[in-house]
């Protein structure tokens, strides 16, 4: 396929990048230096590009030569993580304290990749591309800012379509592509509790009211919650992973805080999780004789495959690379993604594609690990199957 054989022709450029980006790995919204890695690369292409005004964002618009028809938006994220690189490869993290621990510089070597097939084919082109690069995936959500900054209408109208895909460094064979229909990955929320009571002397608990025995029903109580009054097929996940209270062993604190992540899959039972644990918690405080202030913060939203894209994208794997190159995965991911604002807008669909470095992918160091190992020899294959998508998508 022309597609294939034209990202192979681009596989030591975006190769190259690639690695550019990981010795310079940048944190949260502000990515200056990752922003001009992309605008370099794109230098030269037909390319209508505009910069963000709240982030280090690149929009990239591609006029197609034969339409006008559909619009298809293809997203990659740009942002690091704060983990100290333990690998040993050449082009090691030359900030020190972060990391492309979770491959998203090959997400953005990928599209670029992408770009550059694309626009070799403009004249072909039965519609407009919008190529997102995407800065704070990891932390305050960079696909919010950008939806408002206009990235779901830069082409003049509204995107009608928007794929994405995320490197995997363990857990699949390389080259490896997988996804779903319906729910893809969860959302995330954050439950934050402060138990207050009234500090006194270790020795003598009933002259105050002790906060810590009290977080630690709560924490075994909100377990219970989730096993009796949520469906198993319906799942939640609520983590713990953060207690802190006191300051030495024999004098009781006045207060004891604990923090957890929440994971749903669907609108009701994010609702429910929300009512229940709030009142759980105090509740359970109240009964104590203490009071407990809860904050539950809304993050990211499920992520979900739209079902005729995602048997599209299907489809198009298996032609492009093979029947064996593509793995329906039978349950949803537990991890979050904010691409799930753009397919909360646009029908879209998100893909997985191994790049695990080692033979033996159930054994290797996952994405986020500081040993986390990726191999930049399937980019050609995820620029190819980006472009593909658009094109396909555009004579739909």
């Amino acid at each position: 396929m022309r597609t294939v054989e034209l990202a192979e022709t681009f596989r030591a450029e975006i190769v190259a990048l690639r690695r550019a980006l990981h010795q310079v790995p940048e944190y949260d919204l502000n990515l200056p230096k990752s922003q001009q890695l992309i605008l370099d690369a794109l230098e030269g292409l037909p390319l209508e590009i505009t910069l963000g005004k709240e982030l280090s964002s690149v929009t990239a618009v591609l006029r197609g030569g034969a339409g006008p028809g559909p619009v298809v938006l293809l997203r990659g994220d740009m942002d690091a993580l704060p983990v100290t690189e333990r690998t040993d490869v050449p082009f090691v993290s030359r900030h020190v304290g972060m990391m492309h621990a979770c491959g998203h510089d090959l997400h953005v070597a990928g599209l670029v990749g992408a770009a550059k097939v694309l626009s070799a084919m403009q004249a072909e082109l039965a519609g407009d591309v919008v190529f997102m690069f995407q800065p704070g995936e990891e932390t305050s959500g960079g696909a919010p800012i950008m939806i408002r900054e206009g990235v779901l209408d830069a082409a003049g109208r509204r995107a009608d379509a928007a794929y994405g895909l995320h490197v995997g460094s363990a857990s699949q064979p390389l080259g490896m592509w997988s996804s779903r229909p319906g729910a893809f990955m969860a959302a995330a929320d954050q439950l934050h509790v402060r138990v207050v009571g009234a500090g006194t002397h270790g020795a003598t608990p009933f002259r105050g009211k002790d906060p810590i025995p009290v977080l630690c029903e709560i924490v075994g109580a909100l377990q219970t919650m989730i096993t009796r009054q949520f469906d198993a097929f319906d799942p939640v996940v609520l983590t713990v992973g953060r207690i802190a209270g006191g300051t030495k062993e024999n004098i009781i604190p006045d207060d004891a805080v604990l923090d957890a992540t929440v994971r749903t899959f669907s609108e009701a039972s994010r609702a429910k999780v929300q009512q229940t644990s709030v009142q759980l918690v105090a509740s359970m405080a109240e009964a104590h004789g203490l009071t407990a202030e809860v904050s539950y913060e809304i993050g990211y939203p499920v992520t979900v495959n739209d079902p005729a894209e995602y048997a599209f994208a299907r489809a198009t794997i298996e032609d492009v690379f093979g029947p064996d190159r593509f793995r329906e995965r039978p349950n949803p991911r537990v991890g979050a993604e904010d691409f799930s604002y753009v397919l909360n807008e646009v029908p879209g669909v998100y893909l997985n594609l191994s790049a695990c470095a080692s033979a033996d992918p159930d054994a290797a160091p996952d994405n986020h690990s500081p040993l986390a190992n990726f191999d930049d020899s399937i980019l050609p294959d995820a620029s190819a199957l980006l472009a593909e998508l658009a094109i396909r998508r555009m004579v739909r």
